[in-house]
């Protein structure tokens, strides 16, 4: 009898030793965050290579917060950011008279320096503050800039969507507008920055953050794209808007709403860009589960940054309830008539599968253009060979220019 309890508890110590030491590890791999060690290596790495979501970002000034910064805890990480970013915004306003130049440049870098100190959301006190010294430096860079960027407020559910209007400098008569929506934890600010190279075209921009994001008014929900339609609205309430010459661009999240609105929008639309569209497998619990917790393409917590946006989603198991709900199969929206559509994205991609960009090709009534990179991740980025600037210039800019030309010219 004792031999085979003996014989028993080896069968359990060989079973434990095995799940421990082949099947954790694979398991883990898919699902544990990277430490914090990790997490300053990969950000310093991404930083020396212009990689996402260190654009920008001067290693050195990313080194100097790391040093200050020991644990994981959110308001630590903003206050080592807040450090450094205050110290460009002393200088610029000191300089803002004398070299105003370098006073831009000033806020241009303190205004990124406090972004990532909020990354991925602002979901504490510390992360909220540098938030709002993000703004407060961008919206002082703007004051340097020709033609000017406006700060719209409009009305809505009692409260308001704040939004970046830039039209072109010069303009004779209406011009055509590009709505931009930013992704999980990118901003209008970001998207700003970039859309100013649609200008010299004729085409301004109305920069929005999302649902769930940024100072947007709602989270996500099934319904949130009415917010975007509110958007609309106020595009088309302008006199300086050719309200017959709209399109709309989202990246990843915003790829989303441009998707939908693509579709319950499509007579007031021209035209939608989105860069990696969630679509259908990526509400899926599998995918969740699989992919995005832990995910490395994504820096650190890609999932809790997603329950921040997400209407009544507090645990994985809202997430899992909720997310299917969202999917454009499910709402029954796949399939129908829908405006002209720009589609982007990499083959690489683990944030959004690429499988949701093939079914959405094959979906609709008119032609699609796509632009897959079979060697790029999320939004089709590709290291030195597709950086976002690049996409952008050669790929998005040039779609859009296309689509909102008069008709005159459309057909030639």
């Amino acid at each position: 009898m004792f031999g085979l309890i003996v014989a028993r508890q080896r069968i359990i110590s060989y079973a434990l030793f095995v799940y421990l030491v082949l099947v954790m590890p694979a398991f883990g791999q898919q699902r544990q965050e990277r430490t914090l060690d990790e997490i300053k290596t990969e950000a310093i790495h991404r930083a020396e290579n212009g990689m996402y979501p260190l654009i920008g970002l001067d290693p050195a000034d990313v080194k100097q917060a790391f040093a200050a910064i020991k644990t994981k805890d959110k308001d630590e990480w903003a206050a080592a950011f807040m450090g450094v970013g205050d110290g460009y915004v002393a200088e610029a306003k000191s300089l803002e008279a004398t070299d105003p130049a370098k006073a831009n440049a000033d806020y241009i870098r303190a205004w990124r320096i406090y972004s990532f100190g909020r990354w991925p959301v602002p979901v504490s006190p510390g992360k909220q503050k540098s938030y709002a010294k993000a703004v407060e430096a961008f919206l002082a860079h703007t004051k340097f800039l020709d033609p000017p960027l406006q700060v719209v407020r409009i009305p809505f559910a009692g409260k308001e969507i704040v939004g970046y209007l830039r039209l072109p400098k010069d303009a004779h008569g209406p011009v055509p507008l590009v709505i931009a929506v930013n992704g999980l934890d990118s901003r209008k600010e970001d998207l700003s920055e970039g859309f100013a190279g649609i200008l010299p075209f004729g085409i301004g921009f109305l920069a929005v953050d999302g649902p769930g994001t940024g100072q947007a008014p709602i989270k996500v929900s099934e319904h949130a794209d009415r917010m975007l339609s509110a958007v609309i609205d106020y595009a088309q309430s302008r006199p300086e808007v050719d309200k017959n010459r709209l399109a709309i661009h989202g990246v990843s999240w915003g790829a989303y709403w441009a998707t939908k609105m693509a579709i319950v929008e499509r007579a007031r639309l021209r035209g939608a860009s989105a860069q990696s569209p969630p679509v259908d497998a990526f509400f899926q619990k599998d995918f969740l589960t699989n992919s995005l917790l832990g995910n490395r393409e994504y820096l650190f917590d890609q999932v809790p940054a997603l329950m921040s946006i997400i209407e009544g989603a507090k645990t994985i198991d809202d997430m899992a309830e909720i997310f299917p709900k969202l999917s454009l199969v499910k709402q029954g929206l796949l399939g129908q008539p829908m405006a002209p559509m720009l589609i982007i994205g990499g083959v690489l991609d683990t944030q959004v599968p690429i499988a949701d960009l093939y079914l959405l090709l094959s979906k609709g009534d008119v032609p699609k253009t796509a632009w897959i990179n079979p060697q790029g991740g999320h939004l089709g980025r590709q290291l030195r060979v597709w950086p976002d600037s690049v996409i952008f210039k050669q790929v998005i800019i040039p779609w859009l220019v296309h689509t909102l030309a008069p008709e005159s010219e459309e057909k030639h």
